[in-house]
């Protein structure tokens, strides 16, 4: 029982029991289930007089929609996004622009089959969180996987599509660099490929490799896994703070968010381990502007926990899909050894639609960051556009 004076009840208190929360000036709340009558968001602290419609989040929601192609969950979700509050006709304009309040969204879930998992009701899937969520909650939803599907990040790249705007000139992609053990050859990076093939990858002829891969996974009723990069530009110098509120960190922190991933790095990230002094400094030179210019970029945009204007380039893992065909062994609520096949509609590949999510996660951390600047240093006049002077 808390009390009036528990901490946890204090004003702004970080900590919150509940952990559904993440960001501190732009914050989004998550809510719903794989199986539950709607998920959804609540984004709060979003400056006002910010032109937003539906279908600006409808764009961002479409790109990571089940059922799109033979590659992904054959789930059929329109992901149709509703807009419930925080938005107004500006008097002057005509437009619809954020007020300033907390932003309402709710997107309908259409096209469960919980009948799908009536059989492993009580069976724990190796790799997946039931058991995890049995232990501390005392039961799990075994629906879909309840909160630990990946259809609750439907709800973050909504609140990313608001992101996105937050930031002026800030542009933010993904692309899948990594197929199982496959990578992308990084001399044919394309980001207008990026939308030509299902994988969101930037190597036209990887991408074609990846379809024969991934149809020989699927039809094994296998998964694999896959490695996401997302690079921001147009990200201003300045953003983060030293020690616990490093830029990096909470990227990271957002990146292993996500369902399914378990893995981070910025920039070189683990490949630095392997490169000299000499090789992995970002050297520097003065632009024709007479501001620092860098010569590469291991550190991945950003220096002491802090963005250096360079494109802050993140990379992060996702393990293969858990629910596969393939019996494995496990136990059951009861301790009962046995063995699980999932039957049911799943990806082959949980990382293709993860691009998006990264995206939108990257966008709400940067934004998020943006505003805790402004808080901090005003309407200064030489940031975020000039380095302050000496």
């Amino acid at each position: 029982m808390f009390s009036s004076f528990d901490p946890c009840w204090c004003a702004g208190y970080d900590g919150a029991m509940s952990y559904n929360t993440f960001g501190h000036m732009f914050r989004v709340t998550t809510f719903g289930e794989s199986h539950g009558p709607a998920i959804g968001c609540v984004v709060d602290g979003c400056p006002p007089n910010i032109p937003l419609t539906a279908a600006d989040i409808q764009h961002e929601l479409d790109r990571r929609r089940p059922g799109q192609s033979r590659f992904t969950t054959q789930r059929r979700e329109p992901d149709t996004v509703r807009i419930l509050s925080g938005v107004f006709t500006h008097p002057a304009s005509g437009e619809e622009v954020t007020t300033g309040t907390p932003i309402g969204l709710m997107i309908e879930n259409v096209d469960q089959r919980s009948k799908d998992y009536s059989d492993i009701k009580d069976v724990y899937r190796p790799g997946h969180a039931g058991y995890t969520y049995d232990t501390k909650y005392g039961f799990h939803d075994y629906r879909g996987g309840g909160r630990a599907s990946a259809r609750e990040t439907a709800t973050r790249v909504a609140a990313g599509a608001i992101a996105r705007k937050i930031v002026p000139g800030l542009l933010v992609r993904g692309a899948l660099v990594q197929m199982g053990p496959h990578k992308i050859e990084r001399a044919s990076w394309n980001w207008d490929e990026v939308n030509n093939n299902p994988f969101f990858c930037p190597d036209a002829k990887q991408a074609a490799f990846y379809a024969d891969y991934l149809d020989e996974v699927r039809k094994g009723g296998s998964s694999v896994g896959a490695v996401i990069e997302i690079v921001a530009d147009g990200v201003p110098p300045g953003l983060g703070a030293p020690i616990y509120g490093k830029l990096d960190g909470d990227l990271a922190a957002a990146m292993m968010g996500i369902n399914a991933v378990k893995g981070v790095e910025i920039g070189a990230g683990f490949a630095a381990a392997a490169l000299s002094g000499e090789e992995n400094a970002d050297e520097m030179r003065v632009g024709n502007d007479g501001k620092p210019r860098f010569l590469s970029n291991n550190a991945g945009g950003i220096l002491g926990g802090i963005s250096t204007g360079q494109p802050v380039v993140v990379r992060f893992a996702v393990k293969p899909t858990s629910s596969i065909l393939t019996p494995r062994r496990t136990v059951d609520r009861h301790g009962r050894e046995t063995e699980v096949s999932t039957k049911g509609r799943h990806d082959p590949c949980v990382g293709i639609r993860a691009v998006p999510v990264g995206e939108a996660m990257v966008a709400c951390v940067i934004a998020d960051h943006y505003l805790r600047q402004r808080g901090q240093v005003g309407a200064s006049p030489t940031w975020p556009f000039d380095p302050p002077k000496t």
